[in-house]
């Protein structure tokens, strides 16, 4: 519920500690009309090239039975060599992923009866996969609730600000309002991870944003990652390259190894 926490970038770095760390079959969902985690996937150039091919993208899935942006004379279910395209593979290990394009945008404009259809086609897909991550847009829509739908859990980035202790209770709202709706599809806060986080927990703005998520935690008994992932340039620098931290040149070792202590302690909460 709030931009620039660091979703996306964790989310890349997830999928490739997955991968390259744990030999998973990993499937990344890119559900922002910004398409970044696209980009940090695919690099820049070769995202615009696929974009520019035309070839399919979670519009298509949210889409699929609504006339096509790409003026296809009829719509028709979309099947995965469509929209999934592979990333990296080692093994039996993968990423894969779902890209996204700037025309998702189109489909908050007319949500009707779409919220279902990503979880439809995931949930014909998941035996191929150890692990699938859904990057979500920073603010509600259709796309949240199609999140929601097609998840388990929710991770949940958050800078140790001030702006922190409004988006959370946010989130719980977002969350509150679903299970209403959907009392049949339970989702779990996987947890709570700090990221852009001052490591000597001295800055008093941190020091005081970490109480307020950490009581809004408690009072929904929401699990905190006890590893927090401090400020580094590395994850940027990573991003533009497509190299994950921990492949990342220069980076410190200690920012290297906090974000495998966060890996391990994703997979074990999640039942990796």
């Amino acid at each position: 519920m709030k931009g620039g926490v660091g979703k996306t970038t964790l989310a890349f770095n997830l999928a490739w500690y997955a991968f390259f760390k744990k030999n998973k079959k990993v499937l990344v969902v890119d559900l922002d009309p910004q398409a970044n985690a696209s980009q940090y996937l695919m690099g820049a150039v070769k995202y615009l090239q696929y974009v520019k091919s035309n070839k399919g993208t979670i519009v298509d899935i949210l889409e699929q039975f609504t006339p096509s942006y790409s003026g296809s004379p009829s719509p028709g279910t979309v099947t995965p060599d469509k929209v999934i395209t592979s990333v990296r593979s080692s093994g039996k290990s993968k990423i894969d992923l779902i890209p996204s394009r700037l025309e998702l945008a189109w489909t908050l404009k007319n949500p009707t009866s779409k919220d279902h259809l990503l979880a439809k086609f995931l949930a014909a897909h998941a035996q191929d996969y150890d692990l699938i991550l859904i990057d979500c847009a920073p603010t509600e829509s259709i796309l949240t609730l199609s999140a929601y739908r097609a998840s388990h859990f929710v991770l949940v980035p958050v800078k140790p600000e001030f702006l922190a202790a409004i988006g959370l209770p946010l989130l719980v709202r977002s969350l509150t309002d679903f299970h209403n709706m959907f009392g049949q599809h339970q989702v779990q806060i996987a947890g709570v991870v700090f990221t852009d986080a001052d490591p000597q927990h001295v800055k008093p703005e941190h020091l005081t944003g970490r109480n307020d998520v950490k009581t809004v935690a408690a009072n929904h008994g929401w699990n905190v990652f006890k590893t927090e992932l401090r400020h580094s340039d590395s994850y940027p620098k990573g991003a533009r390259s497509g190299e994950p931290i921990f492949l990342t040149d220069y980076a410190r070792w200690w920012v290297k190894d906090d974000f495998d202590k966060l890996g391990a302690e994703f997979m074990k909460r999640i039942g990796l």
